[in-house]
């Protein structure tokens, strides 16, 4: 355990590489799509580079998934900030359509690169210091809720300085001319999460140590990418526990694509302008980041109070999905209840979202060795992913009202039910021998 911080140290040092790495991404929430409008981008290509994120994401979830397995979290995690520092500079710099495509796929990589090294090195941390039977919940859960917090902090921040640095014309004009038009107010948000990501790069270098790993040269990585998509498709085939947990996330998925494809659309109607839609889609999207915080908050308890970590996620899932099919329930009606009614159903989504993700994840790791964690999380990332885009083309398609709101909801709903049963001994039972069995690194690359 010699160069391992003890188990506090590590949970501040993963809430703060959590807090370093989506407050960024939290700072263009707000201003990106304006942003694009005002570099003169039409609608058709503001929607290819939303494309463009999310195929390089889904793309190289799997493939760059078991990277953080073999070289180390540390260094995928930098890697990750580096290609986020990247693209954040292109997307608030450029005025291309090619440029900006480019920054967008660059911001995909790395959202790939990022899905599962802090959480692993944490799991990892933990178990160093306490055996495999540590407490991880409330660790997860204070990460997932300093994610939450970033993401609302940045929306905020993201929605109110081209604000404040538009009051005063002079201002905004100068900052034009200063920089040949290459800075907008609306890029100052982009440019200061490309701050905050050099700071996460540093970070992420001196304070996570971990313990040295086998020498792989290059072409070695490469050989075992396809053996690495391999079994991580295949992971759930062999743990029903892993397989329910993928299902999940595809679930969350479907449940969160509705929400955020709706939502905007929904606010704009409510006000009568897209303009001020758009600030309140900024509000409402940080309240709803500032309630999957006090869900992840709050999910310890929870588990302890239903009785396990299954029956949590259970109470949880089906919490969003009561949200979700609120949300429908009031699509077709304006009046002042209806709107109270819509507000609570979307505060109860990210509620239940936040709090089922700490106790799900909990249970992941007990079942998936420290040599195959950073890729089972990858895939799990990958199954919402996907699901999130099928259902974001369905959702297209279908016609406004209650439907496509219901369609996230019932995704949401069979997601819970999956959950309904327990299948045989929990992960947290002490006893050695109804320990699950740990799916590691090498039988990954063996299936």
């Amino acid at each position: 355990m010699t160069g391992w911080p003890d188990s506090r140290t590590a949970g501040r040092r993963y809430v703060t590489v959590n807090v370093l790495f989506w407050l960024p991404l939290g700072l263009t929430i707000a201003p990106l799509i304006l942003l694009f409008t005002e570099r003169g981008m039409a609608m058709a290509a503001i929607a290819g580079f939303f494309a463009a994120h999310s195929l390089t994401t889904a793309a190289l979830e799997l493939p760059t998934g078991g990277l953080s397995d073999v070289l180390g979290r540390r260094v995928v995690l930098a890697a990750a900030g580096l290609l986020n520092l990247a693209a954040l500079t292109l997307l608030g710099l450029s005025g291309t359509p090619l440029l900006l495509g480019l920054g967008m796929a660059l911001l995909g990589a790395g959202r790939a690169l990022s899905s599962g090294p802090a959480e692993a090195w944490y799991v990892d941390t933990v178990q160093a210091h306490h055996g495999p039977g540590a407490e991880l919940r409330r660790g997860l859960a204070r990460g997932s809720s300093a994610t939450s917090a970033a993401l609302a902090t940045g929306t905020l921040l993201g929605g109110a300085l081209p604000w404040v640095l538009g009051l005063g014309p002079d201002l905004g004009a100068w900052l034009r001319e200063a920089t040949s038009g290459l800075v907008l107010p609306l890029s100052v948000p982009l440019l200061l999460g490309a701050a905050v990501d050099i700071v996460l790069v540093v970070y992420a270098l001196t304070a996570l140590p971990e313990p040295p790993r086998p020498t792989a040269t290059l072409r070695e990585v490469l050989r075992g990418i396809p053996a690495t998509v391999s079994g991580g498709l295949r992971l759930g085939g062999r743990d029903a526990l892993v397989r329910r947990i993928l299902l999940t996330a595809g679930a969350t998925g479907s449940a969160l694509a509705a929400i955020e494809l709706l939502t905007p659309g929904r606010a704009a109607a409510l006000t009568g302008a897209s303009e001020s839609g758009a600030v309140l889609f900024a509000a409402l999207a940080c309240a709803g980041f500032v309630c999957a915080g006090v869900g992840s908050h709050l999910a310890p308890r929870l588990a302890r109070l239903a009785g396990g970590g299954e029956r949590a996620v259970l109470v949880s899932l089906g919490t969003g999905a009561g949200g979700l099919l609120l949300l429908g329930a009031t699509a077709a009606f304006t009046g002042v209840g209806s709107l109270v009614l819509a507000a609570g159903g979307y505060g109860l989504v990210y509620l239940g979202l936040g709090a089922a993700g700490p106790n799900k994840n909990d249970l992941l790791h007990r079942r998936v060795a420290s040599s195959g964690r950073a890729t089972a999380l990858s895939v799990q990332s990958l199954a919402l992913q996907l699901v999130a885009a099928l259902t974001g083309l369905i959702v297209g398609i279908l016609p406004p009202g209650p439907l496509p709101w219901l369609l996230g909801g019932a995704a949401l709903s069979a997601g819970a039910l999956l959950w309904v049963h327990r299948s045989g001994p929990t992960a947290r039972t002490p006893l050695a021998a109804a320990q699950p069995r740990a799916v590691s690194g090498s039988e990954l690359r063996e299936l």
